[in-house]
């Protein structure tokens, strides 16, 4: 490993969960023991090599496997073109079924995460086409772009589930929201629409807006409400809403491609904020 990647592994390792599934595995039992479950995803994206792209899904094998083995309270996440939808529909629902199945076997819940504007529909086309015959399957929607909301409609109405997100892709001119302001309230309108309309749903955010806004929407819903935050990104409040009871989730990435999704994340205003207040705290 070189300086700079040793260097920058001293400050990502509160935010990623290693390099190995062992290394993941090993965090993941610590959130379990704080009350918090785990969505653990490996990293990785927009792969045009097939031999990648079958090694990911080899190591989604691996990790359902030591997570059924351990006992680690969670779920997975998986990125569609890590599993070959940047070559190809076919190839990306093939694995991604592979996947599916496996989980289920394991009793295991797998959430689709949201990419680049372009991949949207086929993503989602995938997810509902899953939905029909496995029912272990979550998507994640964007708040940051324009057409989220009738997305989220169309989902619910199959019976789907939905983790809410704000998005971490670069917006696009006609497709996004640009405005932190604009974004947030779309993130408000989807929530609403959820707890109106979804038995069961997670908001996955840092702002203590939307966190207490959902606190108080939900004592007028009959709606299942989970919460998700990226590990080490304001753990002492993740710590608390699971103590209070609620149904915590941590997102922990893992896996050699580190770097790469570390500055992904600090090119993003809103994360970068709460990152390096992070190094210095919880």
């Amino acid at each position: 490993m070189s300086l700079v990647k040793q260097v920058g592994m001293l400050f990502a390792k509160k935010w990623i969960g290693g390099v190995t599934v062992q290394d993941v595995v090993s965090q993941a039992k610590r959130s379990n023991d704080s009350g918090e479950k785990v969505i653990i995803n490996y990293l990785g994206e927009d792969y045009f090599d097939k031999s990648r792209i079958k090694q990911s899904v080899a190591t989604y094998s691996r990790l359902l496997s030591q997570m059924k083995n351990e006992g680690i309270a969670g779920d997975i996440a998986v990125k569609p073109t890590q599993l070959g939808l940047s070559i190809g529909y076919e190839l990306f629902l093939s694995n991604y079924m592979k996947v599916v199945e496996l989980a289920g076997k394991s009793h295991m819940f797998v959430w689709m995460d949201m990419e680049d504007h372009m991949f949207v529909d086929d993503s989602i086309r995938a997810y509902l086409t899953a939905l029909k015959s496995h029912r272990n399957v979550g998507i994640c929607i964007q708040s940051k772009l324009m057409r989220s909301l009738w997305d989220i409609k169309r989902i619910v109405k199959s019976g789907g589930k939905i983790r809410l997100v704000k998005g971490a892709y670069p917006a696009r001119k006609g497709i996004s929201y640009f405005d932190k302001a604009e974004v947030d309230r779309n993130y408000i309108k989807c929530m609403e629409y959820l707890f109106k309309n979804s038995e069961e749903f997670m908001l996955a955010t840092h702002d203590d807006r939307m966190i207490e806004m959902a606190l108080k929407l939900r004592k007028k819903s009959k709606a299942v409400v989970l919460f998700g935050m990226l590990r080490g990104i304001r753990g002492s409040l993740a710590r608390k809403l699971a103590l209070d009871g609620e149904r915590m989730y941590i997102y922990i990435p893992f896996g050699p491609e580190w770097l790469e999704y570390s500055v992904r994340r600090l090119k993003e205003m809103e994360h970068s904020t709460l990152i390096i207040r992070s190094i210095i705290s919880d």
